[in-house]
């Protein structure tokens, strides 16, 4: 299916050095940033007080939230547990106050809005637990990352992984930089953004890989730039219909899903649109700097003939 098809390849790779350059100033800001002013971790990260209410009926969320910010409290999180009248509220340590009087004022201002409410639970969550979480975090991004350079690494060839794992890095880092600059909360919902990116964008980067084997095969007198503008010419109307369905999808959670998925759809909604950049101006580029060429794709006969895989006669010698 395509909306339009374009009768001239756009020359990308022309202008590839100019827009490196912008990505890797970016690059740097974000990682800059990051050492500056560091993530602002959420409660499973740096531990804090977990409160669990009940209610003799539905309550509303965001007023809820909105009577705990009187407290002064910061990126306070509230959401219902099992049923629309059982409440959990996740609460950062604040220096100065313990978690047993964070409990006391919270209830205070809960009962306003019901004084029927309940406190089923209050315990505090130690940042030992948060540490966990940073390191099982950190686990998963590897394991990630080393997945996908193995994979395309077997798909297609070792200049391919390498371009393609710091296109997808880049966009990780950059969204990453996003966060510490504007000092969003950084939950475990915002990592599983930054995973989900992960896999979006090497998807993208393997869309381009194979056309520009494909072209390598059929567009035998073409050069290696001219092969690679021909791939990502012919498969941008394919990257705005998908690219734009999902970009639909994420917007509407960022509009409408309320405080819960905000930072998730932030996340995705950032790393979508840099990783449309970056599988064709960081991973195609790179691949083309490294020295992709027809022979790393597709063997050759002693004649110079292209090499059927499912030929069993195919590269016999008689």
């Amino acid at each position: 299916m395509e909306f339009f098809k374009l009768r001239r390849d756009i020359p990308f790779m022309r202008h590839a050095l100019a827009f490196n350059a912008v990505s890797f100033i970016t690059f740097l800001a974000a990682i800059f940033f990051l050492f500056s002013k560091g993530l602002h971790l959420s409660v499973e990260f740096t531990g804090g007080t977990l409160v669990e209410v009940h209610f003799a009926q539905s309550v509303d969320l965001d007023d809820l939230r909105a009577r705990i910010n009187t407290l002064g409290y910061r990126d306070v999180q509230v959401q219902n547990f099992g049923s629309t009248q059982d409440v959990l509220i996740r609460m950062p340590i604040i220096k100065g106050v313990s978690s047993g009087e964070q409990s006391t004022q919270v209830m205070d201002k809960l009962k306003e809005a019901d004084a029927n409410a309940v406190l089923r639970r209050s315990e505090f969550v130690g940042p030992q637990v948060g540490d966990e979480l940073t390191i099982d975090g950190l686990k998963a991004l590897a394991c990630v990352v080393v997945g996908i350079m193995i994979y395309l690494a077997i798909r297609f060839e070792w200049k391919y992984a390498v371009a393609g794992i710091v296109a997808n890095l880049h966009d990780v880092v950059i969204i990453l930089g996003f966060f510490a600059a504007f000092q969003w909360e950084f939950s475990l919902p915002v990592l599983a953004a930054v995973l989900a990116v992960l896999g979006y964008s090497v998807n993208e980067s393997v869309v381009i890989f194979d056309r520009i084997r494909e072209n390598f095969k059929r567009l035998r007198k073409l050069e290696t730039v001219s092969i690679i503008d021909n791939a990502i010419t012919s498969t941008m109307s394919r990257t705005i219909i998908t690219h734009g369905c999902t970009q639909l999808m994420v917007l509407s959670m960022l509009l409408f899903g309320g405080e819960t998925l905000h930072y998730f759809a932030l996340a995705l909604t950032i790393g979508i649109l840099f990783g449309i950049y970056s599988s064709v101006f960081v991973a195609a580029a790179l691949a083309m700097w490294l020295g992709i060429k027809r022979e790393d794709l597709i063997k050759t006969n002693a004649k110079g003939g292209d090499i059927d895989p499912n030929d069993p006669n195919s590269g016999a010698v008689v």
